[in-house]
């Protein structure tokens, strides 16, 4: 992995970040809480990275809040001065293997 879930912990702690207009629509639709986004990136891990996304490298984290719900977060590298969070959701069971770490 070319980018350390340390780093992305340190902008998330010095609130060096942001949602996307399309994060922020999913955040609302399927009720994620920023609270439970920052509960998710510091108990998560980078499960996909993509360094060659057309929208700039970014990478895949799975996370769980404190209740032990699943969260994917896709945010940008923490090259940036603000991490972009560029979409976020809960994984259904049928798309991803039982610990939501890779896609059935």
């Amino acid at each position: 992995m070319a980018v350390s879930i340390e780093s992305i912990r340190q902008k998330f702690a010095e609130d060096q970040f942001e949602f996307s207009k399309h994060a922020v629509d999913q955040s609302i639709v399927r009720q994620v809480l920023v609270r439970e986004v920052r509960e998710a990136i510091a108990s998560g891990h980078i499960i996909e990275d993509y360094p060659d996304d057309k929208y700039g490298p970014s990478c895949l984290i799975l996370g769980f809040t404190e209740a032990q719900r699943p969260v994917h977060i896709q945010c940008s590298y923490p090259s940036r001065p603000i991490i972009k969070i560029i979409t976020l959701y809960e994984p259904e069971a049928e798309k991803w293997n039982s610990d939501f770490t890779k896609r059935r």
